[in-house]
């Protein structure tokens, strides 16, 4: 009956965890507003955008959605396809690239007019 009674249906976590996690949340979606307020260009733009979108995505699942206490078995199997579709996705941006550069240089540049 003690052993019963020493583990209960849920975990709990404090109070505290969340509201720390919504004012990160809220700064990171600042940061994100700030990117767009101080007019940043190019690589840069979207390489911060991104970044803020991913931290906070990331807080997200780890915290709202328990990931930080699930197995491995379960994040390996939630985070790996995504990662996986993130790194085709890198090579068909490369190899876009390559295309468009291979395309250039063998029939030339585009005319403007």
């Amino acid at each position: 009956m003690a052993q019963a009674d020493t583990h209960g249906e849920g975990q709990q976590h404090p109070i505290a965890m969340y509201l720390w996690i919504w004012l990160l949340l809220f700064v990171l979606s600042t940061f994100s507003y700030l990117v767009d307020f101080f007019q940043f260009e190019g690589y840069l733009r979207w390489f911060l955008i991104l970044l803020f979108m991913f931290l906070k995505a990331g807080f997200i699942i780890a915290i709202f959605m328990h990931m930080a206490w699930e197995r491995l078995a379960l994040r390996t199997a939630i985070l790996v396809p995504p990662l996986a579709l993130l790194v085709l996705i890198g090579l068909m941006w490369i190899e876009g690239d390559y295309t468009e550069v291979t395309r250039f240089l063998f029939f030339g540049l585009p005319s403007s007019g």
